[in-house]
């Protein structure tokens, strides 16, 4: 299931091999360890004219033990920023860099990115972060303004796919309203920069993010544990990403309801028995399989604080070789099955306010993949069941949001054909496949109850494909 490829290449002989022939170059991903510090480095911090968040941000970056730099755009870069390019100066190279591009009214003011970029761009940290924060074009107050921040989506992609060496960018499109309030309606920015700033979103790139204000009680009393006194659950959890995700949850403090089909019952305990949480064998498709699951979280728990959709099954054949019981088993598990669970835990107040849902999309429910025209529509429609409901849900302060994985490294993308494996592998920003922990990352942060204003979103967990944006 490893990449040899990749191990290879970031060998001795590799290294050699691969820079002279212009092989792909897949380099060691910096992920999350328990007591690592947020950024390995000093952040840049920039803003365009008339900026609302480079303050705030400030602030929110300094209280989470971030040495921050700043520089105007516009401006030149201080003397030691070479030397910290090369390595050879007293200053270690720059983490990351963040940009308040808020105050962009007009094209013309997308002068500001390349002033601020241009002079450090080669200077970013091997798996640096890059972050550009704007206003949603609808939110915008003229067209000019709209089209202007429209913009930074190929800004950010393109600075994604250019960077290199493991870096990330991505765009966070900040609500008028929680810029206007300040500090207290930002927990979720702050949720969201410690996520994309750390080492938990190593194989999350060119991704577009939008958070609105979030109340002030939201932000975690500790934020290495903010699922502590939380109730998770995580279905299609007996192994590969679901399992990842278990573990994730109870690493960052949550109690795991774990769920899976009975034939992986061995499994499934094995994982609830790591982690200290509970195992429940139940076929989603089941006629009384959600009032069955309800039964069991009212009466162990009275409430699930989170609930992560992510069991899922594949029935591939091309749509004229497919035969009903394929498409219907898979529209079945992968959308439905979460469709009937939603409304019996909602109808029976069991996901209490403040509550996560959280389901598992796939790039292939985005640019449609050959032979899985069940598969797609049923992750496409997942991204439509999480989109449709996030506004149903905020008036009680429920976030509903998806993830979609590209390639990433399980038994399931093991038993793929060479050619194929090797083509979802090199065909991202990163030149390799992700890891089931990083989608469970993604999952944990969307988790979190700072996360509050963080609802509505598709997150692509896949280097920055190829395909697609």
């Amino acid at each position: 299931m490893g990449d040899r490829y990749a191990s290879f290449a970031n060998s001795g002989p590799g290294r050699t091999l691969v820079r002279r022939l212009g092989l792909p170059d897949p380099p060691p991903l910096r992920r999350y360890a328990p007591g690592d510090p947020l950024v390995s480095g000093p952040v840049l911090l920039g803003a365009a004219p008339g900026g609302q968040l480079a303050g705030p941000t400030r602030h929110l970056l300094v209280d989470a033990g971030v040495e921050v730099l700043d520089r105007p755009a516009g401006q030149e870069p201080a003397a030691q920023e070479p030397a910290a390019e090369k390595g050879s100066g007293s200053s270690p190279p720059l983490a990351g860099l963040v940009f308040d591009a808020t105050g962009i009214g007009d094209t013309t003011g997308l002068r500001a990115l390349y002033d601020f970029f241009h002079p450090v761009a080669r200077g970013l940290a091997r798996c640096g972060r890059v972050v550009v924060l704007g206003t949603a074009p609808e939110a915008c107050p003229s067209p000019r303004a709209a089209t202007a921040q429209r913009a930074l989506e190929g800004f950010t992609r393109s600075v994604g796919k250019e960077f290199g060496r493991g870096s990330t960018a991505q765009l966070v499109y900040v609500d008028p309203a929680a810029q206007a309030a300040g500090p207290p309606a930002l927990t979720g920015l702050e949720s969201t920069l410690r996520f994309l700033l750390s080492g938990r979103s190593a194989y999350v790139s060119g991704q577009v993010v939008r958070v609105g204000p979030a109340p002030a009680d939201a932000r975690p009393a500790d934020w290495d544990r903010p699922l502590d006194g939380r109730i998770a659950l995580v279905t299609g959890a007996a192994q590969g990403i679901g399992a990842a995700i278990a573990r994730v949850l109870a690493r960052d403090g949550a109690r795991v309801v774990a769920l899976d089909v009975p034939a992986a019952g061995a499994a499934l305990a094995g994982v609830a028995n790591e982690i200290g949480g509970t195992a429940v064998q139940l076929d989603l498709t089941a006629p009384d399989a959600a009032n069955r699951l309800a039964d069991h979280l009212a009466g162990r728990h009275g409430r699930v604080d989170v609930v992560v959709h992510n069991a899922g099954i594949t029935r591939d054949k091309t749509l004229g070789r497919m035969d009903p019981g394929r498409w219907d088993s898979v529209l079945d598990v992968n959308l439905s099955s979460q469709e009937r669970i939603n409304d019996v835990l909602l109808d029976r107040d069991l996901l209490p306010d403040g509550g996560r849902l959280i389901a598992v999309a796939s790039i292939a429910g985005i640019g449609g993949n050959r032979g899985q025209t069940n598969y797609a529509t049923s992750k496409a429609g997942v991204i439509g069941l999480a989109q449709s409901l996030a506004p149903v849900l905020a008036g009680r302060g429920v976030t509903v949001n998806a993830v979609a994985p590209g390639f990433i490294e399980t038994r399931m993308t093991a038993r793929m054909p060479l050619v194929l494996r090797e083509a979802g592998r090199r065909m991202n920003s990163m030149a390799q496949g992700g890891l089931p922990v990083d989608v469970a990352e993604t999952i944990a942060w969307f988790a979190s109850p700072a996360s509050a204003g963080v609802t509505g979103n598709v997150v692509r967990v896949c280097g920055q494909s190829l395909l697609g944006a």
